[in-house]
């Protein structure tokens, strides 16, 4: 477990400029709406332990030269429980974000709803939402923190609804407190490093590496810009295959460069998401955004030449949609022998993913740009590719489906596959002539 600092040391962790929002503090009468005996006198308690007068502390701040609306939480009062005051000062620092089109960044500390307020208390979450929904459709950027502990309504609406969701290490997360969970359920679980393997916290970032992360983001999010990708240049073999059988023995060369040397080839630097916020994560498919060639901010979806697994086709289409909201072109780098198609891929919904995916590139509000850098095989590499601005390298193909299961299809020997690869126009020169490519992307220096 981590320490539970106060808010203004979190502050402190992310920003040397604040400066805090007066929220005038609506009346209630004695001990609040319920008249719950004794809720003055732990207020007041709360309010001389920690030096503030609510569970929230909200403000402007500069982080890393960006200028957004900071919210902090103090545990140490009311374990930084959400009252109407909270949800007052929260719509307050909403309403100061979309007021000068300042991204929103939580440092997210609560145990939940203040069961002095009752139904009061929990409907605030209904306001959060509503202030976060009108900050996404305003297309500005919000970022959370989640520190110890950050549990109940707080972690499923400040915390687990933002755009990128960073964790301390150690820190509780998870909707269930510890007073509350089932008898003998496993800690573990309910952990910030166990939210990023299930998909719901996209980095655990350590306290000291806080700021510059966070400067990070919010530099590349806040980078719209209208054109599109430019086409990566071609990392691996120059010369064009003889054959269908030529250009997939080049595909699957394990030599040839993958996602990796291509994204670290086009960015200067990169910050990657995690997850699909439905439990899963996929380790080949990598998602995120970086400073392009030109200095421009480009989001990427990168298959890394395995079988696409449901979560990744999910984290991709997040990644679109929020590329689309925050104005951001999208980069896409094809590599995969197809779906996967497991029994526990088909049980994980991987026909809903991959139409999912479909639809995301679809309606896509930022240009897309993609690029086959090896294989392509059948619908589970064409979800992430853009229709009219597909590019191939020179030792990439793209098939209706792999060559083997294609002669098995149509019950044809093995030694038929190679002539089937013929017959199925895959190589790059193929796939401009039928117009499914624009072009094959050159090398550097040509």
């Amino acid at each position: 477990m981590t320490d539970r600092f106060p808010a203004r040391e979190a502050i402190a962790l992310v920003t040397d400029e604040f400066t805090e929002l007066r929220v005038p503090m609506r009346h209630f009468e004695p001990d609040g709406p319920l008249s719950w005996q004794g809720y003055d006198e732990a207020r007041s308690r709360a309010a001389a332990r920690t030096g503030e007068d609510e569970s929230v502390v909200c403000g402007s701040a500069v982080v890393g030269g960006t200028r957004v609306a900071l919210i902090a939480f103090e545990f140490g009062f009311l374990g930084g429980s959400l009252g109407a005051r909270t949800g007052d000062r929260l719509e307050a620092a909403y309403a100061h974000a979309r007021e000068h089109r300042l991204p929103v960044v939580s440092l997210v500390a609560t145990g939940g709803s203040r069961m002095q307020e009752g139904m009061l208390a929990l409907t605030q979450l209904q306001r959060v939402a509503r202030q976060s929904a009108l900050t996404r459709e305003a297309g500005l950027p919000q970022i959370a923190v989640v520190r110890d502990p950050t549990t109940g309504g707080g972690w499923a609406t400040l915390g687990a609804g933002c755009d990128v969701t960073l964790a301390l290490p150690g820190a509780q997360v998870g909707f269930a407190g510890s007073r509350v969970r089932p008898p003998g359920a496993d800690p573990a679980a309910y952990t910030a490093e166990a939210q990023v393997a299930a998909g719901a916290v996209d980095a655990v970032v350590p306290e000291g590496e806080l700021r510059e992360t966070l400067a990070l983001w919010l530099a590349l999010l806040g980078d719209p810009s209208p054109e599109a990708a430019p086409v990566p240049a071609a990392l691996g073999a120059a010369g064009l295959p003889a054959t269908g059988w030529d250009a997939v023995d080049r595909a699957r060369s394990p030599r040839r460069p993958r996602a990796e040397a291509y994204l670290d080839a086009y960015f200067s630097r990169r910050a990657a998401i995690s997850g699909d916020r439905c439990g899963g994560t996929d380790a080949g498919l990598l998602c995120g955004f970086g400073s392009g060639p030109d200095g421009r901010t480009v989001a990427y979806a990168a298959q890394c030449g395995t079988a696409t697994r449901p979560a990744g086709y999910r984290t991709a289409a997040r990644l679109i949609r929020l590329a689309g909201r925050l104005g951001i072109p999208v980069l896409t780098l094809v590599d995969t022998p197809g779906a996967a198609n497991d029994a526990r891929a088909e049980r994980q919904g991987a026909g809903s993913a991959i139409a999912d995916l479909f639809a995301a590139v679809a309606a896509a509000r930022t240009p897309v740009t993609t690029l086959v850098i090896g294989e392509g095989g059948s619908g589970g590499a064409l979800a992430l590719a853009a229709p009219g601005n597909t590019w191939a390298t020179p030792d990439s193909y793209f098939s209706v489906i792999a060559p083997e299961l294609a002669a098995a299809i149509l019950k044809r020997p093995a030694s038929e596959v190679r002539a089937t690869a013929d017959q199925l126009r895959i190589r790059p020169q193929d796939l401009v002539d039928l117009g499914v490519v624009r072009g094959i992307a050159e090398h550097p220096g040509k």
